[in-house]
């Protein structure tokens, strides 16, 4: 007899390491159910075979629909965030809460209430980020809190669903080819008089491999912590910035 299929939630699965992930489970005959507020992007993967569902994960009410949508799931994936470029001396007190909301807070509460309900045997993958360990732009300080929360929830939700057993691990993405690098790129790079391909450059020559990650990458190592191949690792943060950061 088959064994049934697996199924996912991803959540900022309309760009980046989320679509990525999708992507890569989707064809790794997972069934997905892809999250994110752009619903005019996530077409495109509902027909690649995922299911599609448009919500706003800054909106606590939002979380729990999707969480009463998530029986029978064997894992989640919280790929959701925002990064702003801010001076660290400029950020406003609506900008941090707006960042801590969609960056952390989801993240925790995604946990607390989809993460009870996966199945024996399921995992959890949060994205943190090199930003978490290495304050490299105090330009985007406020982001970088928010992924060195996304670590500690990740540890404690890796004790409190041990009993089930469901698995929780970060990730710490360092340079990856996405969009939202090249947000950064271009805000920090007006910032500080250069462009955005020198910035770049700069950047990945401090990398001892001298180059960036793709996010497909990224979704490999995802795709390995979810599976089996990673049924006794739960509550690690796991580098993934091509040596910068190996702490």
């Amino acid at each position: 007899m088959a064994s049934a299929r697996r199924k996912a939630i991803v959540t900022g699965a309309a760009s980046g390491i989320g679509r990525a992930v999708a992507e890569r489970l989707s064809g790794d005959g997972v069934d997905v159910l892809a999250v994110d507020i752009d619903a005019e992007r996530l077409p495109g993967l509902k027909a690649r075979g995922c299911e599609i569902h448009v919500a706003d994960l800054a909106d606590h009410a939002q979380r729990r629909r999707l969480a009463e949508a998530a029986e029978d799931f064997d894992y989640l994936v919280n790929a959701a965030g925002i990064l702003r470029v801010k001076p660290i001396f400029e950020v406003t007190l609506e900008e941090w809460r707006t960042i801590q909301t969609v960056n952390a807070e989801s993240v925790f509460f995604l946990c607390q209430l989809i993460g009870a309900r996966l199945k024996p045997g399921g995992a959890i993958v949060n994205l943190s980020s090199s930003s978490a360990k290495l304050a490299t732009s105090v330009d985007v300080a406020a982001y970088a809190a928010s992924k060195t929360t996304i670590l500690s929830i990740t540890r404690s939700f890796a004790y409190a669903l041990a009993p089930r057993p469901v698995r929780v691990n970060a990730i710490c993405p360092g340079i990856i080819d996405t969009e939202m690098q090249q947000r950064f790129l271009a805000g920090v790079a007006d910032r500080q008089g250069t462009t955005a391909a020198e910035l770049d450059f700069k950047r990945k020559q401090a990398v001892p491999l001298k180059r960036g990650g793709s996010a497909e990458e990224c979704a490999g190592l995802i795709a390995f912590l979810l599976s089996d191949a990673a049924a006794y690792m739960t509550g690690q943060a796991i580098n993934f910035t091509g040596g910068l950061v190996n702490w």
